[in-house]
């Protein structure tokens, strides 16, 4: 790979890994323009980010590539429930499958009802699992422990979370100046815990003192740019789900992204299932900074395709050989189109609907009613 821009990274427990050079590194809320690792040779530049190591640029692109790049954008996908040939030749194609988690495998706490057995069969198939999640209030522990509890065999290597992906990032791409390596987290326990484990410093997130209310005081102080309120270590910002989203962290997020600091963000996703219906996602975290702002922050889940280079990285797998399966067509789906997996499978069961994904503008190759129905080739 002479013309790729190799940058080695090695995971806890695992071995090296190196970004190709088609990753992509998209800040977008819902939008489709992406930016993407260019070659130090590239002389026009529409994008430079700040901190970041002079051999690494970004390069904004135009938006998402048209659909004739992407076959399954413009070919109806295939209805796979209850086609039990159908089934077995979507399955002897592919040896990985990377799946989402909430909406594919359960909803809440919820687990759908055939996910252990659908899993199972894969692996006694010798299928490999590998489970991408965007939800970066858990960590990969917690992900391992949900999944034991629920009865999902798993080992931590297997998890990616966007609170996962961010921390490397952090940690490994972005060179950060000595005097700007703290993070303020808009965010829970599962950002702060991946943090903590590539030993990156950070304030905010669950830290009680930031679950207030914004007292006159504070204006002056900020505006100020008092150090008892705005650290002045503070080189990024990270924004993922938050249950306890305030005024003061909005505030302070503004402030700090204002005097330079990074803005990122775990993912974009706008919503998430629960109990059957949907909820404000991590991308509703960002989006009042946007506002605020008229900056978009550069997002690290899916459909970041940075994140996909760094599991192909690990697993060292055939992507034409791997599927993508997920709920939701502008992340999960899209994930595996820009990624170009072999193929890509949709499950009614969370976000995207029947209509958004046959008549949508980003298509799987094919869908199922619900996972389980991968069963019906055992029938």
């Amino acid at each position: 790979m002479k013309s790729s821009l190799l940058v080695a990274l090695r995971y806890q427990a695992a071995k090296p890994f190196v970004f190709p050079r088609s990753s992509l590194l998209t800040g977008q809320l819902d939008s489709l323009s992406t930016c993407f690792w260019s070659r130090p040779s590239h002389q026009k530049l529409a994008y430079k980010f700040p901190y970041l190591n002079e051999r690494k640029i970004f390069k904004t692109t135009r938006t998402m590539a048209a659909s004739s790049e992407y076959p399954a954008m413009t070919t109806k996908p295939r209805y796979l429930t209850g086609d039990k040939a159908g089934l077995q030749e979507f399955l002897d194609k592919f040896d990985v499958f990377l799946f989402d988690c909430d909406g594919v495998l359960w909803s809440g706490d919820h687990l759908f009802p055939g996910t252990v057995e659908t899993l199972e069969l894969l692996r006694n198939n010798g299928k490999q699992v590998v489970f991408v999640t965007n939800n970066s209030t858990k960590s990969r522990a917690d992900y391992k422990k949900k999944l034991e509890t629920l009865g999902i065999p798993s080992s931590t290597e297997e998890i990616f979370s966007s609170s996962y992906s961010s921390s490397i990032y952090i940690s490994r791409i972005l060179n950060l100046p000595e005097n700007k390596r703290k993070v303020f987290v808009v965010g829970e326990t599962g950002i702060e815990q991946e943090l903590k484990s590539e030993n990156v410093p950070f304030i905010g997130g669950t830290d009680p003192a930031f679950l207030r209310d914004v007292k006159p005081e504070d204006y002056k102080r900020i505006a100020a740019g008092d150090p008892s309120i705005l650290d002045p270590e503070v080189g990024v910002v990270l924004v993922g789900l938050d249950f306890h989203l305030n005024y003061l962290k909005l505030a302070l997020a503004y402030h700090y992204i204002r005097r330079g600091a990074v803005f990122l963000a775990t993912n974009i996703d706008s919503t998430l299932p629960n109990s059957g219906t949907l909820f404000p996602g991590a991308g509703s975290m960002s989006a009042p900074l946007i506002m605020m702002l008229g900056q978009e922050p550069v997002s690290l889940g899916k459909p970041n395709q940075a994140m996909m280079d760094a599991i192909e990285g690990k697993f060292q797998f055939d992507r034409s050989r791997a599927c993508m399966v997920g709920d939701r067509a502008n992340t999960d789906i899209r994930f595996g189109l820009e990624g170009k997996l072999g193929g890509t499978l949709a499950v009614l069961t969370g976000v995207s609907t029947k209509e958004d994904f046959v008549a949508g503008p980003i298509k799987p190759l094919a869908y199922l009613d619900k996972l389980s129905d991968l069963l019906e080739v055992q029938s």
